[in-house]
């Protein structure tokens, strides 16, 4: 056996092993093109603040110190952003899953009244929408402007998301659900109770989406919320980023030992930036290895058939 591997290993042409070799490289560098920009922002974060604002920070960091983060969540205002941001992300992304996936069922079930009229009526608004001003109106006369669930309900129902439920359910055999028929099981309770637990890869790549969605939502409260304790997570850090030299100052002067600080952790406006760029940004992060077993298979199978 071991000579028979060895002949196998010895067949590779040099013209195969240069190919895998340029393969390599090319999805390496790929890899590196995309987790630097996070790394080089980390790293300017911990580095000497006066380093960082010239530019020297490429690869390693030097004077690392954790001040930027201390004196970060003091920010006015940024704690209660997380809070907004975290709670509209929970809410959202359950309310979301759950009405995506009975929806997804409903529509496989032949038995509900004019079943493809209101298939085609959900998936005909992924084409046409009627713009900003007509939404906001909208949403004005619902009420839903300075109101918390005007981040949660008009995302509750996303026709993508429907159509990935749709299919895979579909790929569920039709032997299980006629079983559990017989048993005398109800709409509800096989919806709970089989098609819940077989659709949990489906489940986790429309968590995923729908939570990443959430999380990096600012255009709605750019439109609707003028009450500051409803501005999100992603909103403050447009702000941020667009007040950073006010808010250096601000920093430094709120410690009460801005004199005796040193150059190294005194606040910049590029230390600003990136801090409040990795705070906002490394929560969901998080997100994908959780469910990264699960989501693989259930965007495969929820992309198979349309």
């Amino acid at each position: 056996m071991e000579s028979v591997k060895k002949r196998k290993r010895q067949k590779q042409s040099f013209g195969d092993a240069l190919i895998s070799v340029v393969i390599y490289i090319f999805y390496a560098a790929f890899a590196f093109i995309c987790v630097y920009p996070f790394y080089y922002i980390f790293i300017n974060t911990i580095s000497n603040n006066d380093l960082s604002q010239k530019g020297l920070i490429i690869f390693l960091p030097h004077g690392i110190h954790f001040e930027n983060y201390i004196k970060a969540i003091k920010i006015p205002g940024l704690l209660n952003a997380a809070i907004i941001s975290i709670s509209r992300t929970v809410i959202g992304t359950l309310l979301t899953t759950i009405s995506t996936a009975f929806m997804g069922y409903m529509f496989t079930r032949e038995s509900l009244w004019h079943r493809k009229f209101w298939y085609r009526f959900v998936i005909v608004t992924m084409y046409f929408n009627a713009g900003i001003i007509p939404w906001f109106l909208t949403m004005r006369n619902l009420h839903l402007t300075n109101n918390f669930w005007g981040y949660i309900l008009p995302t509750i129902v996303s026709p993508f998301y429907i159509i990935l439920a749709k299919t895979f359910v579909e790929s569920i055999p039709k032997e299980l659900q006629q079983a559990a028929e017989i048993d005398g099981a109800g709409t509800l309770t096989m919806f709970y109770r089989v098609i819940l637990p077989v659709i949990k890869p489906i489940l986790a790549t429309v968590a995923i989406f729908a939570a990443v969605a959430q999380w990096n939502a600012f255009q709605d409260t750019l439109l609707l919320m003028t009450d500051n304790k409803l501005y999100s997570l992603q909103f403050i850090l447009y702000q941020y980023i667009n007040q950073a030299s006010s808010l250096k100052q601000l920093v430094n002067s709120s410690s009460g030992a801005a004199v005796a600080q040193s150059v190294a952790t005194v606040q910049t406006a590029t230390s600003i930036r990136m801090t409040v760029t990795i705070i906002v940004v490394a929560p969901i992060l998080l997100i994908y290895p959780i469910f990264q077993r699960y989501f693989v298979r259930g965007i495969m199978i929820g992309a198979v058939k349309g």
